[in-house]
């Protein structure tokens, strides 16, 4: 290929990154960009049957939206997205749907399906392509265009869904609808593997051919959730050693290597093992997607929290968690707020109006703001992700975070972990309730963990960050953890158990019942009150 497209690709490049850096350094303009996104949105809505039906009407005020429209989650769309993929126009969206995004629904483990309308995929070109400005903008230089980027998507392939014969309705993984609606260019000069191995449904079988592709290529990006892209450093290291001699880590084959993209799941747990695997001068850069919206990307230091993409197309409202309640949802409507009314420190549910015509959408994340001017967050969990069950309200974020800073301390590398509540009952001789961390340990750690070691360390932990926990433990009402270690393989063999192991499938890190953590004693054998698996004589 000639050198010229490449030429004219970082010229190009370079020109968007200065753009964008002074974008960047501009406050006040998000509430403006909301406020523009919510009359084009609203303006769309009123011409459809659902918009219709709920009262949507052109030149309405923000006060009527307010007042009139019921936050809704995913369940109340089914039946209207279903008439979409049997080829009813102008339902939820103006026009006819072809293409859906299968979501895995890690908090309650249901497929969902939402649409893909033409704006909505011009949303996430927008969005994706913003992002990775971000990340020029913030290292000051465009030269990760210099190379490839090598994309680890899901593995759900994009066919046609079930029961749409009459109806040309596709169904697959976000990251395989966006790699097949490429512009050209993208395609021939950044994207990789390309879209026959991302059309790939085995996910073993499409890491093998992804390093059959580009072992030997100049990549200088690497996109994924952190444990794929783990699998993906071991697998090569396995490939590529016994013929090249020791590869230490990516940077190693792929020398102008500089940017990981992460994002889906929190990274703090497996942050040291990417760092070693990836190598040296590997910058991280985190966004925040979801199948119904690309929400956020880091535009400084992570600290900071992620910039709100507040122009992309998406109107965002939030509900604050202290009156969250899912059964009283038609009342919670005026309680929402925009993106003026929020507040740094508070957790809030988050609320989508998007170009797929999902409108007062509740997606399942909680997020919480670090500043509103320029609007940075981090995400906090999910609703139904969270300690719960003893009344003790520890977000997936802190457990998360507890886990792997006494994991740092000591070494330790997470493979991957869940913690539920073991509820008081008779036959475990606890009069309170206490939690249960299920921990997978990558092997070759120098100091040898234990789990009342980890317990004891994970209970101060907690105790210092989250005052209902501290709480509970001082008034007798959790007993300490109980910390579970199981060997290697087993997450990996509860997910492929489940059929949720391929790329865009997340573990679960905590939930509020047993469901996981009854699966997972099931598997190991574990009983109800020993450190270690029981094994039949």
């Amino acid at each position: 290929m000639s050198a010229l497209p490449r030429r004219l690709l970082l010229a190009g490049a370079d020109l968007m990154r200065a753009r964008t850096a002074r974008r960047l350094r501009k406050n006040g303009h998000a509430f403006a960009e909301q406020a523009a996104v919510w009359r084009r949105l609203t303006a769309n809505l009123a011409a459809t049957t659902y918009g219709q039906s709920v009262g949507f009407e052109r030149g309405m005020t923000p006060e009527q939206f307010r007042r009139r429209i019921v936050p809704q989650p995913h369940e109340a769309f089914a039946p209207w997205i279903e008439r979409m993929t049997r080829g009813e126009a102008d339902v939820l969206w103006p026009g006819l749907c072809h293409l859906y995004a299968i979501s895995a629904g890690t908090s309650t483990g249901q497929t969902r399906h939402v649409p893909v309308t033409p704006a909505m995929l011009g949303h996430f070109r927008r969005a994706s392509r913003d992002a990775l400005l971000y990340y020029t903008a913030r290292v000051g230089h465009s030269r990760v265009f210099r190379g490839r980027h090598l994309i680890l998507g899901g593995s759900a392939p994009v066919a046609p869904l079930p029961g749409t014969d009459r109806f040309e309705a596709l169904g697959g993984d976000l990251s395989g609808i966006g790699a097949l609606h490429l512009p050209g260019w993208a395609e021939d000069l950044l994207h990789e593997p390309g879209a026959e191995i991302s059309r790939m449904t085995d996910w073993t079988a499409k890491v093998d051919a992804i390093i059959e592709r580009t072992w030997n290529r100049d990549i200088s990006l690497v996109a994924g959730m952190p444990h794929w892209v783990l699998a993906l450093a071991a697998q090569l290291r396995g490939r590529l050693e016994g013929t090249s001699g020791l590869l230490p880590h990516l940077r190693a084959l792929w020398p102008n290597l500089e940017c990981l993209i992460h994002g889906g799941m929190p990274v703090a747990p497996f942050a040291d093992h990417l760092r070693f695997d990836l190598g040296p001068h590997v910058i991280f850069h985190e966004i925040f997607p979801s199948s119904e919206g690309f929400i956020a990307a880091q535009d400084s230091d992570a600290a900071l929290g992620l910039r709100l993409m507040a122009d992309t197309g998406i109107f965002f409202e939030f509900l604050p968690m202290s009156g969250f309640r899912e059964a009283r949802l038609r009342e919670l409507g005026p309680k929402i707020v925009p993106l003026e009314g929020v507040q740094p420190g508070i957790d809030y549910a988050l609320v989508l109006t998007t170009p797929a015509g999902l409108s007062r959408y509740l997606n399942g994340d909680v997020v919480r703001f670090i500043s509103v001017d320029p609007p940075r967050l981090v995400h906090v969990g999910q609703t139904g992700l969270r300690l719960a069950g003893l009344a003790e309200q520890v977000p997936e974020r802190e457990v998360t975070e507890v886990l792997a800073d006494v994991c740092r301390r000591h070494h330790w590398q997470i493979t991957d972990f869940h913690v539920a509540p073991q509820f008081p009952n008779a036959w475990s001789h606890h009069a309170a309730g206490r939690h249960e961390w299920w921990i997978e340990l990558h092997s070759g750690s120098v100091e040898t963990p234990t789990g009342p070691i980890l317990g004891a360390e994970l209970d101060t932990a907690l105790r210092r960050i989250n005052p209902d926990y501290a709480a509970r433990r001082l008034d007798g009402r959790l007993e300490p953890p109980l910390v579970r270690l199981v060997i290697p393989g087993v997450f990996e063999h509860w997910q492929r158990q489940k059929g949720r192991w391929g790329g865009h499938y997340k573990m679960p890190r905590c939930r509020s019942d047993r469901k996981v953590a009854d699966e997972l004693a099931a598997l190991t054998r574990f009983t109800p009150e020993t450190q270690a698996p029981f094994r039949p004589r």
